[in-house]
C-alpha cells in the first residue's frame, strides 16, 4: 500500500513531487547498486503493457525478436571512432573473472591471476556486437533486409541518476536492420520514427514532434538521428524515442559486405532504433496530478477498480453477486478489472491508494446502492464522481475509458499549445527559455552557434521539425544569435 502523506505539490517543487510520485504510486525504488532501480510490480506492469503494445507493432513492420550477448569485446568498440567517443565515458568495464577470499580476511577481493586477456564492456547499446554478428549472417541480397529488435538491458555509467529518466542501468528495445540501399534504409528509419510517433500519441496520450536531430545532437556513429520530443508538464523537453539512420559506418567497421543482384561486393546500409524505460518517466510527468499517477486506459494495468463496502461478510456476500457478473462482462469485453474485497484497510484508503496509483476508473457500492440498483462511479483524470443506475453499465465503463483516453491527450495537447512560442531576438530567448516550453527560432546551422546557445542558457536544439507545427507555417529568417540566413524555425528547449 501506498504512503498516504500529501505529495509535494508541483507547483512548489517539481523534482521533488516527481520523486514522491514514483515511490508511493509503488513504481520504482532505489537499489542496493549506484544509480540502479529496483522496478516494482505495478511499475513493471505497466512497462510490459508498453512492451506488448510495441512489440505488435513492430512485427506488423516485419521485425523479429532477437538477443545479443551482454558483454562486448573492447575491440569491438575501438573500431567505430565516433562511436566509442559518444560512449567511452559511460562505459563499465570487466576486468577480471574470479574472486577470492583476501589474504587478510576482509571478506573476497578480485583474484590478480584471474585477469581477462581483453577486457569488456557491459552493452551500453549494441551496435558492435550486433555488426559483428551480421558478418556471419549476410553474403548474398538474397539475405536483406534483416530486420531485429531486442529486448533487453543496458548500462551507462551516469553521474547523476533518476529513477525511470536517468539510471546506469535501465531496460529498452534496440532494433537493428541491415539494407541493400541507402533509400531503403532511410524510408525504415523514418517509419520507425512513425511507429514511435503512434504509439507515443495513441497509446501514451502524449502528443510528440518529429524531428531530425542536429549534428551535435545526433547519436554517436549515425549519419541522421530522427526523434519524437515531448513536453513534460514543467515546460522541459523529453526525448521519447529516436531512430538512427547508421549509413554504412558499421558495416564498414566490421567488414559487412553482400553480394549484389550486379554480382557486385557492396556494403550494407544499417539502422538503429530504441526506446527506453525512459518512457515511464515520460508518462509520469506528462499526465500525473498532486494526488498522484493519471495513467491513460490503454496503458492502465488495471483499467477499472470495483470496491465493494460492507461490515458484515454477508454483506460482502450480497455485494459480490451483484459485482462479479459485472467484472466478468468487462472482461469479456477486453477490459482490465479487479474487485478489491478485501477487509485489510477501509474503502477511504483504498480510494487514495488507487488514486494515487492512477487507476482510470473507480466503482463502489454498498448496501444502499444494492438497494437503489445503483453504483458510484469515479474517474481519475478529472477527479469527479457520479452515482448512476447499475444497468448497463459495462457499455457506459467503455465508453468513459475512451473518452479518459482522448481527454488524457487533448488535456496534454492544450498544454503544449499554449507553451510553444516564437522567438527571433536572442536577448529575449534567453529570457523565454528560462520560463520553459518550446522556442520556434531561427539558427544559422552551425554546431558554432548552437554549443553557444547551449554553454550561455542550458537550452538545446530538441529537433528540426519534419512538418510544420499547428498554427505555425514554415519560413526563411535570420538566425537570432548571429543573423545568417536560416532556412527554417527549429525547436530549442531545456531538457531532461
Amino acid at each position: 500500500m501506498a504512503n498516504f502523506q500529501k505529495l509535494t505539490p508541483r507547483s512548489e517543487d517539481y523534482s521533488k513531487w516527481y520523486n514522491e510520485l514514483v515511490v508511493k504510486a509503488d513504481l520504482a525504488e532505489q537499489s542496493a547498486v549506484r544509480g540502479c532501480m529496483v522496478i516494482k510490480p505495478y511499475g513493471y506492469a505497466i512497462w510490459e503493457t508498453i512492451q506488448s503494445e510495441l512489440d505488435r507493432r513492430f512485427k506488423e513492420q516485419g521485425v523479429k525478436n532477437a538477443y545479443f550477448p551482454l558483454l562486448i569485446p573492447k575491440s569491438f568498440l575501438s573500431r567505430e571512432a565516433e562511436h566509442v567517443e559518444g560512449f567511452a565515458k559511460e562505459c563499465a568495464v570487466v576486468t577480471h573473472h574470479r574472486l577470492m577470499n583476501d589474504p587478510n580476511g576482509k571478506g573476497v577481493v578480485v583474484d590478480p591471476n584471474a585477469r581477462l586477456e581483453e577486457e569488456l564492456i557491459i552493452r551500453p547499446t549494441s551496435e558492435t556486437i550486433i555488426w559483428s554478428t551480421y558478418k556471419n549472417w549476410i553474403s548474398s541480397y538474397r539475405d536483406l533486409p534483416i530486420l531485429c529488435n531486442q529486448w533487453c538491458n543496458v548500462m551507462r555509467w551516469e553521474m547523476r541518476t533518476r529513477l525511470f529518466l536517468r539510471t546506469a542501468e535501465f531496460l529498452w528495445q534496440e532494433g537493428h536492420t541491415a539494407h541493400a540501399t541507402k533509400e531503403e534504409a532511410e524510408e525504415y528509419a523514418r517509419k520507425m520514427l512513425d511507429v514511435y510517433a503512434d504509439f507515443a500519441e495513441k497509446v501514451m496520450a502524449i502528443p510528440v514532434i518529429k524531428g531530425v536531430k542536429s549534428p551535435n545532437e545526433r547519436f554517436a556513429g549515425a549519419l541522421n538521428t530522427y526523434c519524437i520530443e515531448a513536453m513534460m508538464q514543467d515546460g522541459k523537453a523529453l526525448q521519447a524515442g529516436t531512430s538512427h539512420f547508421l549509413g554504412q559506418n558499421f558495416a564498414k567497421s566490421f567488414e559487412v559486405q553482400f553480394l549484389s543482384k550486379e554480382n557486385k561486393y557492396e556494403y550494407v546500409w544499417a539502422t538503429s532504433w530504441g526506446v527506453s524505460t525512459r518512457l515511464m518517466g515520460a508518462l509520469i510527468m506528462t499526465h500525473s496530478d498532486d494526488n498522484g499517477l493519471v495513467l491513460p486506459p490503454a496503458l492502465a494495468p488495471i483499467q477499472v477498480v470495483i470496491v465493494p463496502i460492507f461490515k458484515k461478510e454477508d454483506d460482502l456476500a450480497l455485494l459480490l453477486d451483484k459485482l462479479n457478473p459485472i467484472a466478468d462482462n468487462l472482461k469479456r469485453m477486453g477490459i482490465r478489472v479487479q474487485i478489491d474485497a478485501s477487509d485489510k484497510s477501509t474503502p477511504g484508503f483504498k480510494f487514495a491508494d488507487y488514486e494515487m496509483k492512477g487507476v482510470p476508473v473507480r466503482l463502489a457500492m454498498g448496501g444502499r446502492d444494492l438497494q437503489n440498483g445503483t453504483i458510484e462511479i469515479a474517474r481519475r483524470d478529472t477527479m469527479t464522481k457520479e452515482t448512476i443506475a447499475i444497468d448497463g453499465i459495462e457499455a457506459t465503463i467503455k465508453n468513459l475509458l475512451d473518452e479518459i483516453q482522448v481527454n488524457c491527450y487533448n488535456k496534454a495537447m492544450t498544454y503544449r499549445t499554449a507553451n510553444i512560442r516564437e522567438c527571433d531576438s536572442y536577448e529575449e530567448f534567453k529570457q523565454e527559455i528560462q520560463k520553459g516550453g518550446f522556442l520556434l527560432c531561427h539558427w544559422d546551422g552551425t554546431p558554432e552557434t548552437e554549443e553557444k546557445i547551449k554553454e550561455e542558457t542550458k537550452a538545446t536544439i530538441r529537433c528540426i521539425p519534419l512538418e510544420a507545427l499547428p498554427g505555425y507555417k514554415e519560413e526563411p529568417g535570420k538566425c537570432m544569435v548571429t543573423g545568417k540566413p536560416s532556412p527554417r524555425r527549429v525547436v530549442f528547449a531545456i531538457a531532461y
